[in-house]
């Protein structure tokens, strides 16, 4: 089955690269050379995945991303050329999946892509789960808190899926970038407590004093069966 991408960029050179290399290995790929193009495209046709670089010449990528996760879960992977760590954290906050710094090989890319597009299929055989007020639904890919859907990437509803089924037992932060990847590739140290954070303000009453998703100091996250 053909994916199909949307690239956000506006260095044409690189986007043709980009769209070449990744056409080459089966996906088909749409171009966008500005925010408001992008933004406009993602809401006409709905494509599977988006590349979105963070410097666009109308507006900025981090503003694209927050547009569109207000109301559409597609996976985002996101491109910076900065290097300030902050503006990859306020990314994932935004609702990106993953991120790949510039310059980059097109090989990285392609895996990085194949991992996010993964994640969105990757609990397809897993069994829906209710605890207490919390519902989590792997067929729809949906949670729901006191019947009102959670606003969740396909990355973090993986990551909640992940740890709902292992409720009980403790999961280092390792264990869940393995089981999220699926690949060597290594995540930024920080993305997974960002992604936690986005999960508890959905399905937590007081984010700052969590029940369902404890944190075990030194240890990672624990999943608590709460049944409230």
């Amino acid at each position: 089955m053909t994916n199909y991408i949307l690239l956000i960029e506006d260095d044409q050179r690189l986007a043709e690269m980009v769209s070449d290399y990744l056409g080459e290995n089966g996906y088909d790929v749409t171009i966008a050379g500005t925010g408001t193009e992008g933004i406009s495209k993602q809401k006409r046709h709905g494509f599977d995945a988006l590349v979105l670089d963070l410097m666009l010449p109308d507006m900025d990528g981090l503003e694209v991303c927050r547009v569109l996760r207000a109301k559409d879960p597609v996976p985002i992977l996101m491109l910076t050329a900065k290097g300030d760590p902050m503006d990859r954290i306020v990314g994932l906050e935004l609702g990106a999946d993953d991120y790949l710094p510039k310059p980059f090989e097109p090989r990285e890319l392609l895996a990085r892509l194949r991992a996010i597009l993964r994640r969105g299929k990757s609990l397809a055989g897993s069994e829906n789960l209710k605890f207490g007020r919390l519902e989590i639904d792997a067929d729809s890919m949906t949670a729901k808190m006191d019947s009102k859907p959670c606003d969740l990437t396909a990355h973090q509803f993986n990551l909640l899926s992940i740890m709902a089924n292992s409720a009980g037992r403790v999961l280092s932060r390792d264990m869940l970038m393995d089981q999220l990847k699926g690949t060597e590739l290594e995540l930024f140290d920080r993305s997974i407590d960002v992604h936690i954070s986005r999960i508890r303000a959905e399905i937590e009453d007081d984010p700052k004093q969590p029940k369902r998703i404890i944190t075990v100091r030194g240890a990672g996250y624990v999943f608590a069966r709460v049944q409230d």
